[in-house]
């Protein structure tokens, strides 16, 4: 009877640790909060796989996720191939960055990519700041195109994405394919573009609540998903931020509903075979992950007031100097909407979002408070 008992006991244990072993997450398991999976992790901007593999092995116990944001390796069919297969073989997500489909074993790719890789590819990283790049055009070239005023230019930029092929390419596949990018202003319109998924750029001396109210906004209101990509702070060595700055972004992001959250790895400094991160990064990318491992609410944050700015305004909202659409200079109503901007930011962030007025989206449901540029 004593010999059953403990036999019964020794089983009882065995169950226990082989469900823990089962259905703890592993590494590179998405994070469940209640609501939500997040993803953390780098990109790999360099240009062979043995150097893939060094970072892959380096970050693969504190991150669930690799962006191979390289352009050398997006033309390289084996090379691409080897990395992916290395990168979901250590228990990590993919996201593949393409510039353009202009060698033919590219569109194959992207045909049996969900196939070979499954759940594991996130999607497709295409193209690089597709509002931010238009902005910061010569505006003798968008000249040329002679929109008129800011609805022809909106109306100019949301259908040329629409039917660029290299976008639609990938929203065409028999297998669906998410789309991402990052960029650094008028994300509303990127979305509109075609966009699933877009990163915003936390750097140099951006405001980060701006950046989030202004992405997280557009999102909300368009039914997308957003995440923050942490970009260079300066021009030259070290490029990034310190690993204590990084830390803290990381958790902004984070505990204001970004689903995924990225260290843009560029360029490779002398002497350091990881690219741009240092030590620090890493520990702090480790802490990081250590502290939302142990987090057991959803990071899906809402905002309940919200700022709705003109109709198709596309001013970049760096400075009170920026650029409209790239083509304009600000105008009458640009200091309004600063003062407004930075006067709601500071009364309600992180409690506020930023979008535009567009009656095919409307703001009740999403909203309790709703600020119109001109009436705050």
């Amino acid at each position: 009877m004593l010999l059953k008992r403990v036999l019964a006991v020794i089983l009882i244990i065995l169950v226990s640790v082989t469900l823990f072993i089962i259905l703890r997450p592993s590494p590179g398991s998405p994070i469940q909060g209640k609501a939500n999976h997040f993803y953390v992790g780098v990109t790999f901007s360099s240009n062979t796989t043995a150097e893939a593999k060094l970072l892959i092995d380096k970050v693969k116990d504190y991150t669930n996720l690799l962006v191979v944001d390289s352009g050398p390796v997006s033309k390289n069919e084996t090379s691409l191939n080897e990395i992916c297969d290395y990168t979901v073989n250590q228990g990590l997500h993919l996201i593949v960055y393409f510039g353009k489909f202009d060698l033919p074993w590219q569109i194959s790719w992207l045909d049996t990519a969900k196939q070979r890789w499954g759940n594991y590819l996130l999607g497709i990283y295409f193209f690089d700041e597709p509002a931010g790049s238009l902005l910061d055009t010569n505006s003798a070239v968008l000249s040329s195109y002679n929109p008129g005023n800011y609805d022809a230019m909106a109306n100019l930029f949301v259908k040329s994405w629409q039917t660029m092929p290299g976008l639609q390419t990938i929203k065409t596949r028999p297998a669906p394919l998410t789309t991402f990018t990052s960029d650094y202003a008028l994300y509303w319109f990127d979305y509109l573009a075609g966009y699933d998924v877009l990163l915003s750029q936390f750097g140099w001396n951006n405001s980060r609540a701006q950046q989030i109210a202004l992405v997280r906004g557009a999102a909300t209101v368009q039914n997308k998903s957003w995440g923050a990509i942490v970009t260079w702070t300066y021009d030259n060595a070290p490029y990034l931020e310190s690993g204590q700055q990084l830390y803290g972004d990381m958790t902004l992001a984070y505990a204001n509903g970004a689903k995924y959250v990225i260290i843009f790895n560029y360029p490779t400094v002398t002497g350091d075979i990881y690219g741009v991160l240092r030590p620090d990064h890493f520990n702090a990318l480790q802490r990081f992950w250590n502290t939302i491992q142990s987090d057991s609410n959803s990071n899906s944050y809402s905002a309940q007031n919200v700022l709705v700015l003109p109709r198709n305004y596309g001013w970049g909202m760096r400075n009170l100097n920026d650029k409209i659409w790239g083509l304009w200079g600000p105008d009458d109503k640009s200091p309004q909407i600063w003062n407004a901007t930075q006067t709601l930011l500071t009364r309600y962030f992180p409690n506020l979002d930023i979008v535009y007025d567009d009656p095919q989206f409307p703001l009740e449901g999403n909203y309790s408070k709703i600020y119109y540029w001109n009436e705050t």
